[in-house]
């Protein structure tokens, strides 16, 4: 998959050097960190706090869960040997289920972070898309890589326009409240 990416990056850049060099031109050419963008920018951290208060309420609710079935263990394991064999069958059966239950709940609350996460961080990399076309039109960059995408290990900071898109991104965030 990264070489999928890789080698038409290195391509394009190579052809932009090879036409620069024809016409003339000096060549523009931009980086990104989406990583960065997600840690700084306000929707980000707006996303992050979010998903931390979901997470600590989910948290409590599965471990109120968890104290029901650690209770119904004691319980059972108290009254055991006053308990008929039926009855203690019966209980031990409760508490089969409440801890499937329990479990369930865990992977449906995993699974519910997991598409919130998806459905905000796909929002904020649509958002940074458009910004980061306009600050390539308007400021004449002919391309901009993504630079953890783009398989980048080097890329001087000057090139990095980050901070640019962040500020831009934070202006309209803002905008949008």
């Amino acid at each position: 998959m990264k070489k999928n990416i890789l080698f038409p990056a290195v391509l394009i850049i190579a052809t932009m050097f090879t036409c620069s060099a024809f016409a003339g031109d000096t060549t523009k050419i931009g980086m990104a960190n989406f990583e960065k963008i997600i840690q700084e920018s306000s929707a980000g951290k707006v996303m992050q706090k979010d998903l931390k208060a979901k997470l600590e309420q989910l948290q409590g609710k599965l471990q109120a869960e968890e104290k029901k079935v650690q209770d119904m263990a004691a319980a059972l394991e108290r009254e055991a040997l006053v308990l008929s064999s039926e009855k203690k069958l019966e209980r031990q059966r409760e508490l089969r289920d409440k801890a499937d239950d329990l479990k369930k709940m865990n992977a449906d609350y995993t699974q519910e972070m997991k598409i919130m996460q998806n459905k905000r961080v796909n929002q904020i990399e649509k958002d940074v898309f458009d910004i980061t076309n306009k600050i390539g039109k308007a400021q004449g960059y002919i391309v901009i890589i993504e630079r953890k995408m783009a398989g980048v290990i080097y890329a001087a900071d000057k090139v990095d326009i980050t901070d640019e898109i962040i500020k831009e991104y934070n202006s309209i965030y803002a905008k949008k409240k």
